[in-house]
């Protein structure tokens, strides 16, 4: 199935299990159905199993969502618990789609808890509470995490699974690779016919330790290899340390996620020299999630790091924002420099990315699709390095492979199908009545994309920032014309007043008018706690506050105290 097929299936509001092999482009399939979704002015929720995965797709963790927090058996009395709290049941009483990526990840005794869960909230007995729920993944990926010396079911055991009875569209078309070599390899795992041929084809990759080629990233199985290595390279190399600290804003418990799901960590420690990996997607400086290349120096005036590519781009790395959205709205963010170390990475983390090239030791796989995770981060065969192998490693569940072929079959009849409605005229008529039952507008508002700076290569962000400042625009106003979060914004302003870039009188204007009405309480608070750290004084002022509005007062009362 292609990924306009599958996309037209999900806009009839149909139950899906969206799924295909790694680089089939399930990401932007979803992504493409969101953006529609909003364009008709409907909010969906959207989920991951884990937090990285969540991170992705700018939603939160689904057991955060639901309620179930880190319980992994749930009682009926657990059950009537979490659906009485009131924020847990107003989020779940909102929304008409539910969105759940990396399903595979997820245990049948999870899905079964969120979905009584949806049903009690929802006062409705069908499969979950009656919302349309669309679950990404694939199930020859990583499986959930089992307790020591146990067994957990995969998502598609559950009888929530079965009561919901999802249309499978299994996306066909291959966007990561292009490789026909390497494509019949990973073919032959998921099929279970990994043979002599594909094992000769593996030995002809096979280099030793001193033979990986520098600057890409080596993949292990256990993080203890992982963190060795990064902290080995990186004391020995020479030249001043570079530290930046994580900022966050909104609810502990979200930012706490986002924390955990981030793959840049909360206090980033570079030189030069340093091996590092891109940790976000940014169209417009070229580089991805898995982007790989050396740290060559740190840009004058704000110290941020200069990467250079591969293929011998240079690149400004600014800080990102990583958000938690629900109900259309941002109700946590982090932001930091969007990179990390990587002389290696473990394979769950890698999980979601794509690599040009990668060195990966598989000789301890010890689990399922370990080793088929690994394998399927690299774009071509050309750019795997192999330390070590195991049979483990070509190993899949044989349940998995066994369902598989169901999935594919449940997927062609479901095109059949769908095209026989679409030449009837009858897909449509289903989508208009979708649209109209979640609140929606028939008539589409596209999303028009912010407008944004580019650098001439001559101004650093800051000074673009600056340029806008002197123009009169406010932090908002600049945000939105530059693509970049409000949080960032504030950032460059409160620098600008420690650079005396900016004076008191323009920092003044900038302040929102609840903090002018309040000045002299939040100075008392300052010079109490000191203007160190915001967190003593957002507690301080009873959270009246946001962080944002906090660091553009501290930047107008330092320079006026």
């Amino acid at each position: 199935m292609t990924q306009k097929e599958a996309l037209l299936i999900l806009r009839t509001g149909a139950n899906v299990f969206l799924t295909g092999s790694p680089g089939s482009g399930k990401t932007h399939t979803i992504k493409a159905y969101i953006d529609w979704l909003r364009e008709h002015s409907i909010e969906p929720a959207i989920t991951a199993s884990t937090g990285v995965a969540a991170t992705h797709v700018h939603g939160m963790t689904l057991h955060a969502w639901s309620g179930l927090g880190i319980l992994d058996r749930f009682t009926p009395y657990d059950i009537d618990q979490i659906a009485s709290k009131e924020p847990v049941a107003k989020r779940i009483q909102k929304t008409s789609i539910l969105i759940i990526d990396e399903i595979s990840m997820l245990s049948a005794v999870v899905l079964d808890a969120v979905d009584a869960v949806c049903r009690q909230v929802r006062g409705n007995d069908m499969a979950f509470g009656g919302l349309q729920v669309v679950m990404v993944g694939d199930f020859f990926q990583l499986p959930p995490i089992a307790r020591a010396g146990s067994t957990t079911p995969f998502a598609f055991q559950s009888q929530a699974w079965h009561d919901l009875n999802p249309i499978t569209c299994y996306l066909t078309e291959q966007h990561r690779q292009d490789d026909r070599t390497f494509l019949s390899l990973l073919g032959a795992i998921r099929s279970g016919t990994f043979a002599e041929d594909e094992s000769e084809t593996l030995r002809e990759r096979f280099i030793t330790a001193e033979e990986i080629p520098e600057d890409i990233p080596r993949l292990y199985t256990h993080n203890a290899d992982v963190d060795r290595l990064n902290d080995t390279q990186l004391k020995a190399l020479p030249g001043v340390t570079h530290n930046f600290e994580m900022e966050t804003n909104g609810k502990a418990n979200l930012v706490e996620g986002l924390k955990r799901g981030c793959l840049s960590p909360e206090k980033l420690v570079l030189k030069e020299d340093a091996v590092v990996m891109c940790t976000k997607n940014n169209a417009n400086l070229g580089y991805v999630n898995g982007t790989v290349g050396r740290i060559v120096g740190f840009e004058s005036g704000t110290s941020y790091p200069i990467l250079e590519t591969l293929d011998e781009r240079r690149i400004t790395i600014q800080p990102v924002e990583w958000v938690v959205e629900d109900e259309g709205k941002v109700r946590a963010s982090i932001s930091q420099i969007p990179l990390r170390l990587a002389w290696a990475i473990t394979i769950h983390k890698s999980q979601g990315q794509s690599l040009d090239a990668a060195a990966m030791d598989l000789s301890r796989a010890f689990e399922y699709g370990q080793g088929y995770v690994a394998l399927s981060r690299v774009r071509t065969l050309e750019g795997l390095y192999l330390l070590g192998w195991s049979a483990q490693a070509a190993a899949v569940h044989p349940e998995v492979s066994r369902r598989d072929f169901d999935f594919q079959e449940a997927s062609v009849n479901a095109e059949d199908f769908f095209k026989e409605l679409e030449s009837f005229g009858e897909r449509t008529t289903m989508e208009e009545r979708f649209i109209q039952a979640c609140g929606g507008t028939l008539i589409a508002a596209p999303i028009i994309a912010k407008p944004k700076v580019k650098s001439t290569g001559r101004q650093t962000t800051y000074e673009i920032t600056l340029a806008a400042l002197e123009e009169g625009k406010s932090i908002q106003e600049i945000a939105e014309m530059r693509g970049l979060g409000f949080g960032t914004i504030v950032e460059h302003a409160e620098k600008l007043a420690t650079l005396g870039k900016i004076t008191p009188q323009q920092l003044e204007q900038l302040l929102p008018e609840v903090l002018r009405a309040r000045l002299v309480p939040i100075a008392e608070a300052f010079q109490t706690l000191g203007f160190e750290k915001l967190s003593p004084v957002y507690n301080r002022l009873a959270e009246a506050y946001s962080y944002d509005e906090l660091k553009l007062a501290r930047a107008y009362l330092r320079q006026v105290m």
